[in-house]
């Protein structure tokens, strides 16, 4: 699955976050946008026998648009687009979950800071 996908357009029903990212030294930002949107959608999810039944395509988070933060050093912001369909219908709480949870402590990243919903 790529998650760094310049060409999509957003749809209204997804859910639109902006993470401020510091990539690690050597880390592009295409590669730290991509790495955010996987891990917090289905990045980590387990292979299993049923992947063949469902398409994770449908789920995934998309980094569909990465800017520079002005006047900060290797500082951007990241915008991930996630379908409606990856979150539990009424669920806030499994939403933030799978938005904020485990992510900020990926090693890909130096910094990363939610700004926006």
């Amino acid at each position: 699955l790529t998650y760094y996908t310049p060409e999509y357009a957003p749809k209204d029903t997804d859910t639109l976050a902006a993470f401020r990212v510091t990539p690690q030294p050597g880390v592009p930002p295409e590669e730290a946008g991509a790495a955010v949107a996987a891990e917090s959608s289905t990045g980590t999810w387990t292979t299993v026998w049923t992947d063949g039944l469902t398409s994770l395509d449908r789920y995934k988070g998309r980094c569909y648009h990465i800017e520079p933060v002005a006047g900060e050093e290797n500082q951007y912001i990241c915008y991930v687009a996630y379908p409606l369909d990856l979150f539990e219908e009424g669920s806030v709480t499994n939403m933030f979950t799978s938005i904020v949870g485990n992510v900020f402590g990926f090693k890909a990243l130096r910094a990363l800071r939610l700004e926006d919903l």
